[in-house]
C-alpha cells in the first residue's frame, strides 16, 4: 500500500520529503504534484522502475517520458541546447512547458526516444516538487498521471491514493494541481514546434 505523506504546498515539511526520496531510491515509484497535474515519477538510473512507470501509463518506449530537472543549468547536463533554443527556455522557466530536445550520453539510451534520440525536460514550478527535487539531488523521470485509456490527467490526491494505493508506492499530497497538462514545444529540429498547447501560454513563447 502507497504511503501517503500531505505536504504543505509552499514550505512542505523536509522529513516527509525525505521519506518520499527513500522510496525513490529503493526503485519505487511516487505520484507528485506539479504546476500543471499530478505525475508518476522514479529515480533516472532505475531501468525497473522506468519500465513499470510506462506499463502504469499503458504507453509503449516511443512515449516521451519527460525529465524533470531543478533549474536550467540542470537541465543542460541532459540536452544539448543552443544559444536560441536557451534563452526561449529561459524566458518561460520554471513553468508547466514541456521541451523536446535531443538527449545527451547523460541520458541513459532507454529512456529517450528509441529512433529520434529525444527526451522532454521541464522545470516546474510547484515549491513541493522544487524541495523534493532539491532533496533528491537529480533529475526525476516523470510521465503525467493519465490512467490508462483515460484522457484526463489527475489532480486530486485523494483520488490518486484510491486508485493507485496498490499499484505505487507513495503519493505527495501537496492539495489539488491545476487540472491541465504541460504545454510541450519540440526543438529537436531547430524549428520550435507546439506539439501540444496545455497551461503553459503559448503567446509566452514568441513563435
Amino acid at each position: 500500500m502507497a504511503q501517503y505523506l500531505t505536504v504543505h504546498p509552499d514550505n512542505p515539511q523536509a522529513r516527509l520529503l525525505k521519506q518520499a526520496v527513500a522510496v525513490l531510491a529503493k526503485g519505487g515509484i511516487v505520484a507528485v504534484p506539479t504546476d500543471s497535474s499530478y505525475a508518476l515519477a522514479c529515480h533516472l538510473d532505475d531501468k525497473a522502475a522506468a519500465d513499470r512507470l510506462r506499463r502504469l501509463r499503458g504507453v509503449d518506449d516511443k512515449h516521451h517520458l519527460t525529465l524533470l530537472c531543478r533549474d536550467l543549468s540542470e537541465l543542460a547536463n541532459y540536452a544539448r541546447v543552443d544559444n536560441a533554443q536557451y534563452r526561449l527556455l529561459k524566458s518561460v522557466t520554471p513553468g508547466p512547458y514541456t521541451f523536446i530536445l535531443e538527449a545527451t550520453k547523460e541520458v541513459p539510451r532507454r529512456l529517450s526516444h528509441p529512433s529520434r534520440k529525444t527526451i522532454g525536460l521541464r522545470v516546474p514550478e510547484h515549491h513541493a516538487l522544487q524541495s523534493l527535487l532539491e532533496q533528491h539531488g537529480a533529475p526525476l523521470i516523470a510521465t503525467t498521471l493519465i490512467p490508462p485509456g483515460e484522457t484526463d490527467a489527475l489532480n486530486d490526491p485523494e483520488d490518486i491514493r484510491s486508485r493507485f494505493e496498490h499499484l505505487i508506492d507513495a503519493v505527495i499530497d501537496a492539495g489539488a494541481c491545476p487540472l491541465s497538462p504541460t504545454t510541450v514545444v519540440d526543438l529537436s529540429d531547430g524549428t520550435p514546434v507546439v506539439v501540444r498547447e496545455g497551461r503553459g501560454d503559448v503567446a509566452r513563447l514568441g513563435l
